[in-house]
């Protein structure tokens, strides 16, 4: 069985930065050590990717807060987990759920027999969910987790919220 790891939008911004939380802080240890389960070769991650004018997008205009624009300290990715990164895919992403990524699973899955698919990072209520539905629509066969532990929301109330909804699409919830 072939097993890969994304690591969703470990950023500065998310952890300690503009939209940063005691959460998203909390889990940067484990991020990192999870990243160590898996070889390079099986490890893709995001960026949220956002541009100047982010405060005219419809994104901006519900969510008030730069982050994550291109070129910024807040848009790369955390210290320890750039350096677990070093190797793995990284996909910059405009919005909440990638295509890209979505379509680089499939790819991942062609020709396998059974493939496994591990979620981790920010933020479990926005990110995490968009990306493990996407997956789990391309991919409706594929077993697909999120590690909770690994894992964080806007508040400690929608991060539960989403696993159960995840849950709920037959998302495994470690």
């Amino acid at each position: 069985m072939k097993k890969i790891l994304i690591v969703i939008d470990m950023q500065n911004d998310f952890i300690n930065g503009s939209l940063g939380t005691k959460e998203a802080e909390a889990i940067v240890d484990h991020v990192v050590e999870k990243i160590g389960e898996y070889p390079k070769d099986c490890i893709y991650a995001t960026r949220d990717t956002h541009q100047k004018d982010y405060l005219e997008t419809q994104e901006g205009k519900n969510l008030p807060v730069e982050h994550c624009i291109q070129g910024t300290h807040g848009w790369q990715l955390h210290d320890k987990v750039a350096a677990a990164l070093e190797g793995a895919v990284i996909v910059d992403k405009p919005t909440f759920g990638s295509y890209e990524l979505a379509d680089m699973m499939v790819m991942e899955a062609a020709g396998e027999e059974n493939i496994e698919i591990e979620l981790v990072g920010l933020c479990t209520d926005i990110c995490v969910v968009s990306n493990a539905m996407l997956i789990k629509a391309r991919l409706p066969e594929a077993r697909i987790s999120v590690d909770a532990a690994c894992c964080a929301g806007v508040t400690p109330e929608t991060h539960e919220a989403a696993l159960k909804t995840m849950q709920m699409c037959q998302i495994a919830i470690k």
